[in-house]
């Protein structure tokens, strides 16, 4: 009976066991297991909980280390090209005001360097002084001495690109073109300015009478007596002084030169021009105050100039509206209305000539301001003058009513002028010059004289 328990126990054993390893042998999540393992150590098998190894893994939390792409903070470093503010730099390149070095040719030490930068049109138009209403087209000197037109009192664009086409070498105002202080000292600098080469500026400012700025009542200078009242005491300081304070305020307002003194004497009582505008009829004493009179005007760097040559004191007509004689020979003249003339061309820095006939003196019966004999033979060479030369206003009677205002200015400058002063019309004695040169009828280096005189003059004054 026992043995037959034991024999079902023994069996229901082997069962189990059997069931077991079936079990096992199921089991899909394992692999397979090694040869070694034998089936009797069921108890192994939890080894495979190692997959608890793979903890290991955790180690990502060194992934954490991707946080150091949070480096993406130095792309501030890209900061570092606000160095443009380096290219700062290039602010040096601000020194183009050394180009500004090429404007170094345009005012050259000397006459002769300016000389040699100019062209021909340029030249003939340094010998041309002209009253800027002749910078309007077709104006002529005649209109606006019959009072045609308004005289100006500003420089408009229209007349700076005359002036391009015509590039005088000077200007004349009158009374009418004086306004106020501020206004002349506008238009004198605009005058200055629109000329590649400064232009002599120049007005009739003698004193007593002839006062174009001391006759405005709107301008606080002072007035300067006749003259002839200056010198009545005898004394050459009381004319320097006056001329000292002309040339004070001339200089202020932008003058160059003053039309002025008048070398005249005051020999014909019946002189309808002169008067007391001369200093007196006696030779000595008219040759001291001409002097006194361009130091006082010297002493403020304003140029003078000896009128009207050879003396227009002994006339009776008047040449701004007709032709004037003068009967006197050369000898004559040389002992009475020359004298202050001659006593002072040391220190003068231009003589004018005057537009009288005189016929016992030359033979061509020419105004003395388009005589060749008077003009080349008597003041440049008999008397040795050689200093600047300009003719009386060429739009005056005596000879705008004999020559056409080229056919003058021609004749003009072929007796030894180096001045053409106010032609009746501009832009026909500017072609009528440059014609004459072009055609050899005057030649290149005798108007190269002219303009090295005048460049000098300019080149002296600043």
């Amino acid at each position: 009976m026992k043995k037959g328990v034991l024999a079902v126990v023994c069996i229901l054993l082997a069962g189990l066991l059997a069931a077991v390893c079936v079990v096992r042998t199921e089991a899909p999540s394992q692999p397979d297991p090694p040869a070694d393992v034998e089936p009797g150590q069921p108890e192994q098998p939890e080894e495979p909980e190692q997959p608890e190894e793979p903890e290991e893994p955790e180690e990502p939390e060194e992934t954490e280390e991707p946080e150091e792409p949070e480096q993406p903070e130095q792309p501030e470093e890209p900061e570092e090209p606000e160095q443009p503010e380096e290219p700062e730099e290039p602010e040096e390149p601000e020194q183009p005001e050394e180009p500004e070095e090429p404007e170094e040719p345009d005012q050259p030490d000397t006459a002769e360097a300016i000389l040699a930068q100019m062209t021909l049109r340029e030249k003939v138009g340094q010998v041309i002084w002209i009253i800027p209403e002749q910078l309007i087209p077709d104006m002529t000197g005649r209109d606006i001495a019959g009072k045609k037109i308004t005289r100006v009192t500003a420089v408009s664009d229209e007349m700076v690109q005359t002036l391009e086409r015509y590039p005088v070498g000077g200007f004349v105002l009158f009374a009418g073109n004086i306004d106020t202080p501020a206004q002349l000292k506008a238009m004198t600098d605009r005058l200055r300015g629109a000329c590649a080469v400064a232009p002599v500026i120049t007005v009739d400012e003698e004193g007593g009478r002839v006062a174009r700025i001391a006759g405005n009542p709107n301008f606080d200078v002072p007035r300067v007596d006749s003259m002839e009242s200056l010198a009545a005491a005898g004394d050459p300081d009381r004319v320097r002084t006056a001329a000292a304070q002309i040339g004070a305020y001339l200089a202020a307002f932008g003058f160059t030169m003053d039309l002025a003194p008048v070398a005249d004497m005051n020999t014909n009582p019946k002189n309808v021009v002169i008067g007391d505008r001369a200093f007196g009829s006696e030779p000595d004493t008219v040759s001291a105050m001409v002097a006194a009179y361009l130091d006082g005007l010297h002493s403020h760097g304003v140029a003078g100039v000896l009128k009207h040559f050879p003396g227009h004191g002994d006339t009776e007509a008047d040449s701004h509206h007709g032709t004037v004689t003068v009967q006197k020979t050369w000898e004559e003249l040389r002992t009475s209305e020359l004298i202050p003339f001659v006593c002072n061309l040391n220190t003068a820095d231009a003589v004018m000539v005057a537009h009288i006939t005189l016929p016992n003196v030359t033979g061509d019966g020419l105004p003395a301001s388009l005589s060749r004999e008077l003009v080349s033979g008597k003041l440049r060479q008999e008397l040795g003058y050689g200093g600047l030369i300009l003719t009386d206003s060429l739009s005056m009677g005596a000879v705008a009513d004999h020559y056409a205002a080229g056919r003058a200015a021609v004749l003009a400058f072929a007796a030894g002028n180096d001045v053409v002063l106010m032609p009746e019309n501009c832009a026909e004695a500017f072609e009528s010059l440059l014609s004459a040169v072009e055609s050899g009828e005057i030649s290149e280096s005798r108007l190269d004289e002219s303009v090295l005189r005048i460049l000098r003059l300019k080149l002296g004054q600043s």
